[in-house]
């Protein structure tokens, strides 16, 4: 029954949003019913849609913790696009630094070749530490100072954007390449596609094994925050400082800790990005992933279970809004962006299905 309450308003959420969505979709003169086949539809098709679906929640999968992470200790991490950033460029600029030297890479000086035994963990470890210290930054600012996380990290979020382009342009690009990108890291440095272990899933589906990573970072999440001491005076400074600072806690220790790990867990989404599928760094290649992991947290009630289901969901969208962008006479892809901002408004407003539900009972000692 517990079980029930938690996922009750979340269902609520997304149903209505669907609901709102198709009539707007009858609105401009398109069939609802039809809409969503190609929308939903599209997603769960083998192997193409279910391969990109997969793709695409693997980034929101990491985000959508990140967030959840620093929810949990009463943060609010908007910073998790930055530190995605730092981190893809890091895992690139390891790729880039330790691996073999590319024939056509005329502008990267090797300092060492590492075999890719070495150099693999080492890029997946470089793009953790960027993002973990890009979003200690505001974690350190609010424990010390106590200057607000949300301003500090929407702020941080254009530095290291800006940044992560500077080097790019200047420092990292092959001359003459009309694509802000860096040169390609090592092939060393590369991580298999699920292609090559799933019978009947084509390698150029770019699906890889950051997707395994990203379930794993779900059970890390879990048993961090439910299983350890760490995870409990996270919770606890997020419920009530106060009381938790009167229990012994280090207040200002858990923003700092809360922050490095959701940074550490958005920066990632650079395994997925530039160790799977670009095998470089791409300048602008989030669609959005920090701030749709605000979404899919709250949708996940902080939870990983929860935060898994959430991105696939958000993942079909984004699959989907492709065919419906392509196949229905006035319908565009911008549904999906209006569905996923129907959600958050329900998902944000529950209070006004509280007294419906209050009526069957189901509100009764829920901890919602």
């Amino acid at each position: 029954m517990k079980l029930f309450r938690e996922i009750l308003f979340p269902l609520i959420a997304v149903l209505a949003a669907f609901i709102v969505g198709g009539i707007v979709v009858f609105i401009i003169g398109d069939s609802p019913i039809q809409t969503y086949k190609l929308l939903i539809g599209s997603a769960f098709s083998w192997p193409d849609g279910i391969g990109y679906t997969l793709f695409y929640a693997t980034p929101l999968i990491f985000t959508g913790l990140a967030v959840a992470v620093a929810f949990r200790c009463g943060l609010l991490n908007i910073g998790a696009e930055g530190q995605l950033y730092i981190g893809a460029f890091a895992a690139a600029w390891v790729g880039l630094k330790f691996g073999a030297a590319d024939p056509a890479n005329n502008v990267v000086s090797q300092f060492v070749h590492l075999p890719a035994i070495l150099l693999l963990p080492l890029c997946c470890i470089a793009a953790v530490i960027a993002g973990a210290i890009w979003g200690g930054i505001p974690g350190l600012l609010k424990a010390k100072f106590g200057s607000h996380e949300v301003i500090n990290t929407i702020m941080l979020n254009f530095v290291a954007v800006a940044l992560v382009s500077y080097f790019t342009q200047y420092h990292y690009k092959i001359p003459g390449d009309a694509i802000m990108e860096t040169a390609q890291i090592s092939p060393s440095a590369h991580i298999g596609r699920l292609g090559r272990f799933i019978p009947g899933l084509p390698e150029r589906i770019p699906l890889n094994l950051a997707f395994i990573l990203a379930i794993l970072a779900c059970i890390f999440v879990y048993v961090l925050l439910w299983k350890t001491k760490w995870g409990y005076e996270i919770r606890a400074t997020g419920q009530n400082p106060s009381a938790a600072e009167y229990g012994g806690i280090s207040i200002r220790k858990q923003i700092i800790l809360a922050m490095s790990i959701s940074g550490g867990l958005a920066g990632m989404v650079g395994i997925n990005e530039v160790l799977g599928y670009r095998y470089r760094y791409y300048d602008g290649f989030s669609a959005n992933y920090g701030f749709v992991g605000i979404a899919v947290a709250l949708l996940g009630r902080n939870h990983p279970v929860g935060v898994f289901i959430a991105a696939i969901l958000f993942a079909i969208l984004l699959r989907g809004g492709i065919f419906v962008d392509a196949f229905t006479m006035h319908v565009s892809k911008d549904i999906v962006d209006m569905l996923q901002g129907i959600v958050i408004v329900f998902v944000a407003a529950e209070a006004m299905f509280r007294g419906p539900l209050k009526k069957f009972g189901l509100m009764k000692r829920a901890k919602v």
